[in-house]
Order: C-alpha cells, then sequence, then structure tokens
C-alpha cells in the first residue's frame, strides 16, 4: 500500500532526519490530525528498506491494537512484544508495550519510536527501556510535549531524556488547510473551587485531587445543568462527556437517559470486548453521548464527534488538550466542534486548538524570573451581554458594550452557559503594561508573586504568555500603581505596595 504524505509532513520528517544526525533522542510535535502514524509508518518503511529493525512502543493495551491494526492495513508486517500476546517479536518491526519491555528488555533495534511521547516524562519503565538501549535513535510523537521533565539531564543517559524538538505544522495551519475544524466553546461562570487540593499528575503537572473533585462537581444540580446545556446547544450531534470519576459519568448518562437522550458510560475496568463494542455503537450511531473519565482522552479517533462535554475541572494542560483533540478532526457535514465547558478550564487554559510556543521541560524548579513561554492570551467576559471574548477585545463583538474602565473585571453569577468568541486581538498593550510592571518590582525588590498579583488585577487573568523583558516605568504605570497602593493601604494598612 503505498502512502502519499502531506508536504508538511515530509518536511516534518526531514527535520527530523537532520536532527538525529547530532541528537540521539528527538520529540516530534504533531498536533491532532497532523497525521503522527502516517509520518511513523514512513520513518519506519525507510528504515526497513535500509536493512534496519524498528520498534514502535505504546503504553496501553488499546493503543497497541489500533497501531497493530493501522501497520496490518498499511501493510507493514510487524511483530507484537506485550505480556502473553507476544508473536513474531523477531520480524523487522515490533509493536510493543513499554511495561513488557521494561520488564524483559528491549531486543536490538536501530530505532525506537514512542507514541504519546508525553508520558514517558513520568514513567520509570519508558526510563528503564530507554536506559537499557542508551545509543539506540529514538524518536518521540506526541501532541503535547509539555510534561515536566521531558528533557531532563540524567547521567544514565549521559544526555537528556530528549535532547530536541521538531514541530510539524501548528494548529491554525492545520485548520486552514482543512485538516482539522475549528470549535466554539460554551462556558459557564467558573466553579467554585476554593480549598480544592492540588497534586501532581503522571504528567508532572499540577492539578486538582479527582477525590475533592467528585465532591465538588458529582450533585444533582449541576449534572441537569449539563443535559439542559447540551439538549439547547448540542442536541443530536453525536457527543463525548469527560467526568470527574465513574461514579460521576454514570449519573451523567442517568440523566441523560431520564432526559430521553440515549447515552452509555464506558471505564477502564469494564471488559476488553464489552468496551469495543460500546465504542463501535458510538460510531454507528446507535446512541448519541458517550461519557467516560479520561478512557478516551487518548486514541480516540472518531472524526463524526462534534460535541465535548467537560464537566471535570482541570488545570492541565496536557489533559485538557488531549480531550479536547477528540471534536477537531474533519468529517462530511461538520464544520465546527462544539465544547460544553461546565468546568471552567478554558478561562484558565485558553482554547484546545491554540497554537502555543512552549520549550521542552528540564525538570528544574523555576528560576526567581524565568522566561516564559509563549501561550495564548485569556478569555474574558463582557458585563453587558457575558459573551467570553478574547483579552484585549476592548469593544465587545457580541453586543457591542465598551466599558468604561479598560481593567473591570465583570464577574457572571448566573450558569447558563455562554459562547466564547475567537476574533484576534494584540497582546502589545498588556505585554507593555507587565514590562513596566516586571521593571517597578525590580527596582523595588518585590518577589514575583507581586507582578502577577498586580497584572491579575489589572487586567482579570493570570498573566500567560508574557515575556520578561523590563521596560521603563511609564507615567500611567507608576499611577496606577500608586493608586493601588492606597486603595490597598486603606483596606489593610499592613499589605504594602
Amino acid at each position: 500500500m503505498t502512502l502519499t504524505l502531506r508536504p508538511y509532513q515530509v518536511d516534518a520528517i526531514s527535520e527530523a532526519r537532520i536532527s538525529l544526525c547530532s541528537h540521539r533522542r528527538i520529540i516530534i510535535k504533531a498536533p491532532t490530525g497532523a497525521g503522527k502514524t502516517e509520518m511513523a509508518m514512513a520513518i519506519i518503511r525507510s528504515a526497513v528498506e535500509k536493512g534496519k529493525r524498528v520498534a514502535f512502543v505504546v503504553n496501553r493495551v488499546k493503543l497497541l491494537a489500533q497501531t497493530s491494526r493501522r501497520f496490518f492495513r498499511a501493510g507493514i508486517p510487524h511483530g507484537i512484544i506485550q505480556s502473553t500476546n507476544t508473536r513474531n517479536p523477531d520480524l523487522p518491526v515490533v509493536v510493543c508495550s513499554v511495561q513488557t519491555v521494561a520488564r524483559r528488555g528491549m531486543p536490538h533495534v536501530d530505532l525506537i519510536i514512542i507514541d504519546e511521547a508525553h508520558a514517558a516524562a513520568g514513567s520509570k519503565d519508558y526510563r528503564e527501556m530507554m536506559f537499557s538501549r542508551n545509543a539506540v535513535r529514538t524518536i518521540g510523537f506526541t501532541a503535547t510535549p509539555y510534561s515536566r521533565g521531558l528533557g531532563k539531564f540524567y547521567p544514565e543517559l549521559d544526555g537528556h531524556l530528549f535532547e530536541d524538538m521538531v514541530e510539524v505544522a501548528d494548529i491554525s495551519e492545520l485548520t486552514r488547510l482543512g485538516f482539522l475544524v475549528d470549535c466554539e466553546v460554551y462556558a459557564p461562570s467558573e466553579p467554585d473551587l476554593t480549598g480544592l487540593k492540588l497534586q501532581r499528575n503522571q504528567f508532572g503537572e499540577l492539578d486538582y485531587s479527582d477525590k475533592d473533585l467528585a465532591g465538588v462537581v458529582d450533585k444533582p444540580k449541576l449534572i441537569g445543568d449539563i443535559v439542559e446545556h447540551w439538549l439547547r446547544l448540542g442536541k443530536g450531534k453525536p457527543t463525548i462527556c469527560f467526568a470527574t470519576n465513574i461514579s460521576h459519568s454514570q449519573h451523567i448518562v442517568a440523566e441523560f437517559n431520564a432526559a430521553g437522550v440515549t447515552a452509555v458510560h464506558l471505564d477502564c475496568y469494564m471488559d476488553e470486548d464489552l468496551a469495543e463494542e460500546i465504542i463501535r455503537r458510538f460510531k454507528e450511531g446507535e446512541f448519541t453521548v458517550l461519557s467516560n473519565v479520561a478512557l478516551l482522552a487518548e486514541g480516540f479517533d472518531h472524526p463524526e464527534t462534534e460535541v465535548m462535554i467537560l464537566a471535570r475541572p482541570t488545570r492541565s494542560l496536557i489533559r485538557y488538550i488531549q480531550m479536547g483533540g477528540r471534536i477537531l478532526r474533519p468529517a462530511d457535514g461538520k464544520e465546527k466542534g462544539i465544547i460544553l465547558d461546565h468546568s471552567g478550564s478554558t478561562l484558565k487554559l485558553g482554547y484546545p486548538n491554540d497554537d502555543r510556543d512552549i520549550p521542552l521541560c528540564d525538570g528544574r524548579p523555576a528560576t526567581s524570573a524565568p522566561k516564559k513561554p509563549t501561550e495564548p492570551p485569556l478569555p474574558k467576559k463582557c458585563p453587558a451581554c457575558s459573551l467570553l471574548k478574547p483579552a484585549g477585545v476592548h469593544v465587545c463583538p457580541g453586543c457591542g458594550f465598551e466599558p468604561k474602565r479598560p481593567n473591570a473585571i465583570a464577574e457572571d453569577k448566573g450558569e447558563k452557559l455562554v459562547k466564547l468568541d475567537r476574533s484576534k486581538a494584540t497582546m502589545d498593550d498588556k505585554q507593555l503594561w507587565y514590562s513596566q510592571l516586571f521593571r517597578y518590582a525590580m527596582d523595588k525588590g518585590f518577589k514575583r508573586g507581586w507582578v502577577d498579583h498586580a497584572y491579575r488585577e489589572k487586567f482579570g487573568v493570570w498573566p500567560r504568555g508574557m515575556q520578561d523583558k523590563p521596560e521603563t516605568v511609564g507615567t500611567e504605570v507608576r499611577g496606577w500603581i500608586t493608586h493601588r497602593a492606597i486603595k490597598n493601604s486603606k483596606s489593610n494598612p499592613r499589605r504594602a505596595a
């Protein structure tokens, strides 16, 4: 079977080959819809033609079976190395479970390809596999190379876990070319998550405790709101829902069924045949809503899915982007994906299909003034109509309202989902303010937190995407700081500027 690559895929593979001339382990950042499996298969075929052996490594049995089917359809003979399912391990290409090769040892290969490579940073199994084949060239594919420590230095590897990153076409380009669709996001006011514990997830990110979240979101009224808003905004469209835990997912499904909407729950504890049967029925349109916790965040490809319900608040950028990617693939008659965000996550993390320029994390604690990665600005709510507009847009594109104070912070106490507008806006003004606040803090010896909180007080969002470039403090900013200090001193005499 002949495989025709898109131009940007050809360019990415060429860049990867160049990078591997001077690095042993690299990441290929391939957004959802970029065709990472097609690129991997092209690399595998080229290696086999040169007499090389290749191991394609996955971290879940489901992904192993899915990859094997793709390779079989593409005419790539391959063996399997996975527990008792191992067969034909001496073929030039083997699809491996990372758990099995970490335990048994990786056979002799000339190239290792790691699927969903963001999982490698927090996994002992991946490190043991890579340590055992330290000299082998390794390519990791992922849409979200943001794990803490993905670029960390390991003495055992005599180098970094991954040493370089090659970026395929960004999400905006893939959307422009028609390989992805845009998404429309509807979101409620941010849930009250005060007091919820944060803990490191498997990617090294701080996220909410699942146990604590369940007590906040798994409530009849909130679940009823999910169904109510879906009936208004997503009715009849194939939908996947991400819940906080199994019980929450089951309650959501029960509420949909009670409303006459066909819905089914899916979890990782189900028999494999039953799980595959549920997914098959969903893809064939036998029911409309498929609810899960995190099982469908990776490796689930059904382009016809139009709606995602985000019922689990998260601070994990990786988890958020992986979930959002499920509704970005194009399909006949599908103009856009719809996200019903009942978690407030979009307000904290931006849109799941924003372009992000974030370097590989070396795992070290941040310095007192680290260079911030380029991240998209966060949306902001119009105080007149509750439409969420991009940060930096002064006049509301929905109702035309122009606030008298640019720094007015609107708070909507209602629970109605409102649309987030995605019109473009410049960040120059915000960057200038941030740079002057940064300079002021340097001159006064203030800690970094002062800058972040002052910026948030001015603009209503944390300073994501701002660069630490100090600028001379102008009259307007200095006057605002003075006014802020006076206001704070009146409300709390102990507070400084």
